[in-house]
């Protein structure tokens, strides 16, 4: 029924007219979209089933939040949300959960992939000019991304994907992800990287100029420069740990359980400080705690803060994540902060589609 209410052919598009618009899937806390609209696509709305996305997409975005399930979503919703005349950017970062490494093998079912199934499904029906999806890059091994691709190959679509390793793209952290851009128009393709290994963006690059805070401290000026307190016992852990070393580096007083025993070797990642002069591990969203990862401050005995870890996701100093008047709770903060697609990567991709407009239209 939808199908006959679309013209499926891309010579619709008015030649004079390559103005980029996207409504962006999951939407989250706006990373992607706001890396988009600094590189010059327009963003028409976001969808995400989490209410705290509103303020932050809507406020830093300038664009409507809607709160629905994408796997409930229907193309007659999405259809009007693109404006007449313009190229249709379909953008969705499916939630990664069942694809993280850090998933365990009973999660890694079926039911868990129906919102990259609906996305495609959308695809399918709404048949937008330009598609593109950030994921995890262990989403390639599964047979659901194969699926997927097959949908993209059914409508037509020209695609290119890669696992991109986010510093070269000026995000200061060791994340790699996995970047699809699919068109209707004609070949399309990531930009180079914009830095090189000499060039990558340092943990003391982005967050040195932040004023010093203790653990379990806040800034006066910044509420987001907020930071979780510690035991005593894991305060004494963090004065002893050093940049770039791990818990082996402690007196054995200190060690945990799961560190004492043979086991204790595959969570070595834990409990560590990052270095000045070097990436930052992967965000996660559990960031803001020193035991989670290797999330301790260079140099403060603390972890970092959410302001912190949002501009290591890159987003910018202002950016806005709750009302004035709303109280900080970290881990709902740390949740929207370390899900997002950083602003770099979307930067990248909002130039690489403008690029290809540039090229064909």
């Amino acid at each position: 029924m939808y199908d006959q209410m679309m013209n499926t052919e891309t010579s619709v598009i008015a030649r004079d007219d390559s103005r980029a618009v996207a409504v962006d899937l999951f939407c989250g806390a706006g990373g992607l979209s706001f890396g988009m609209k600094q590189a010059g696509v327009a963003v028409s709305a976001g969808i995400d089933l989490d209410p705290a996305c509103r303020h932050p997409f809507e406020t830093n975005v300038g664009a409507k939040f809607y709160q629905k399930d994408v796997a409930r979503l229907s193309p007659e919703f999405v259809a009007p949300l693109f404006p007449e005349n313009s190229v249709r950017v379909l953008a969705g970062c499916a939630p990664c959960q069942p694809f993280s490494s850090y998933t365990t093998k009973a999660r890694k079912r079926k039911k868990d992939w129906n919102l990259l199934s609906a996305f495609a499904d959308l695809i399918t029906a709404i048949k937008p000019e330009i598609v593109t999806m950030e994921n995890v890059p262990r989403l390639e091994s599964y047979g659901v991304f194969e699926d997927f691709l097959d949908s993209l190959d059914r409508a037509n679509y020209n695609y290119k994907h890669s696992i991109v390793r986010c510093a070269d793209y000026g995000v200061p952290q060791r994340r790699r992800r996995l970047v699809l851009l699919a068109s209707k128009i004609g070949d399309i393709k990531l930009i180079p990287a914009t830095h090189s290994k000499k060039q990558f963006v340092t943990v003391q690059d982005s967050i040195q100029d932040l004023e010093e805070i203790e653990a379990g401290g806040v800034s006066e000026s910044d509420p987001l420069h907020k930071a979780s307190g510690l035991s005593r016992r894991n305060l004494e852990r963090i004065r002893n740990s050093k940049p770039g070393g791990t818990w082996r580096d402690w007196e054995t007083r200190l060690r945990a359980d799961c560190h004492v025993k043979s086991t204790g070797r595959t969570y070595q990642s834990v409990y560590g400080r990052m270095h000045w002069n070097k990436l930052a591990p992967t965000l996660t969203t559990q960031f803001h705690g020193f035991g989670n990862g290797r999330f301790g401050h260079p140099v403060q005995d603390r972890a970092i803060s959410l302001r912190e870890g949002a501009l290591l996701q890159t987003f910018p100093r202002e950016y806005s994540f709750i009302a004035k008047d709303e109280p900080v709770r970290i881990g709902s903060i740390a949740r929207l902060i370390g899900n997002a697609v950083p602003v770099k990567i979307g930067e990248a991709i909002g130039r690489s589609i403008i690029s290809h407009l540039k090229e064909e239209l």
